[in-house]
């Protein structure tokens, strides 16, 4: 039996996620592998380095400083978030990454991203820590027309959420069979066709299959929906959703508003940490 952890998106609602996986590894929990996209790798690679409360500390401290978000980086850089300070310099001099333990952790890890030439999912594990690797964390949760494309070993990159939003059956064809979910849209949830895509389409005009995986992404995420809850009937995985809308956008700069929605997490986290055990036990 191979222990999965998959981790979707949802920007600022990852912090959501951030508080379940916290309590997991308060209790000791240790997948044989995660997978995350978008903000799931970005926040989930603090599970393989096992230092709890990570993503919402710096998430917090820095929630008003312009050095890591904001119009002013958006409009000098191309990226909301910024890039050399949130995945270079945030980790190295600020809130420190434990590279070495993440580094001896058996665990795999695994992100997502989506190749901006062909549309596709491209799926590349990280088992150390280097510039271009962290590359590889930033490009998973680039966001369309909040972020530039990101080249790294001859990749063109944008958000995995684009081409593989519930990497499930991925993971199951990579050997995991046991896999814990965490979705951050309450049951019931529908994906829509995205409202954005007039804009998408002079912004991303370069890359048509990029534009055609963003125009048909909510065909790909009802369809993973539907996956995961047949997986879900079988007993394949167990899945950990939030009870209602998560009460935060995609962006935020309110350090209140994430230790709430990080709270949630932490609930919800508590409500099914026996349950997890006895998933990964069976």
């Amino acid at each position: 039996m191979r222990r999965g952890l998959v981790l979707e998106g949802g920007a600022m609602r990852g912090l959501w996620s951030a508080g379940v996986t916290d309590v997991m590894m308060e209790h000791g929990v240790e997948p044989d592998g995660l997978i995350g996209v978008s903000a799931g790798a970005a926040f989930g690679c603090n599970y393989k380095s096992r230092q709890i409360g990570r993503a919402i500390r710096y998430n917090t401290r820095f929630a008003k400083d312009a050095r890591y978000s904001g119009i002013r980086s958006l409009l000098r850089s191309g990226n909301y978030f910024n890039a050399e300070f949130g995945y270079h310099v945030v980790p190295y001099e600020y809130d420190v990454f434990d590279t070495q333990t993440f580094e001896q952790n058996p665990m795999r890890f695994t992100v997502v991203c989506t190749d901006v030439l062909t549309g596709q999912a491209v799926y590349h594990d990280i088992d150390h820590v280097d510039y271009e690797e962290l590359e590889w964390l930033r490009a998973s949760a680039s966001m369309p027309l909040a972020s530039k494309v990101v080249k790294v070993q001859g990749h063109q990159l944008l958000d995995g959420g684009v081409s593989d939003s519930i990497p499930l059956e991925y993971y199951e064809r990579q050997g995991f069979n046991r896999n814990v979910v965490i979705l951050t849209q309450p049951k019931g949830f529908v994906k829509e066709p995205n409202k954005l895509m007039p804009v998408m389409r002079i912004a991303l005009r370069k890359y048509p299959k990029m534009l055609k995986a963003m125009d048909e992404r909510h065909v790909m995420y009802n369809h993973e929906l539907d996956y995961v809850a047949e997986a879900e009937r079988q007993g394949r995985c167990l899945v950990i959703r939030p009870d209602g809308k998560i009460p935060i956008g995609h962006i935020s700069h309110n350090p209140d508003e994430m230790r709430h929605v990080y709270e949630m997490g932490r609930t919800i986290g508590e409500r099914y940490i026996e349950q997890i055990k006895e998933f990964y036990k069976s």
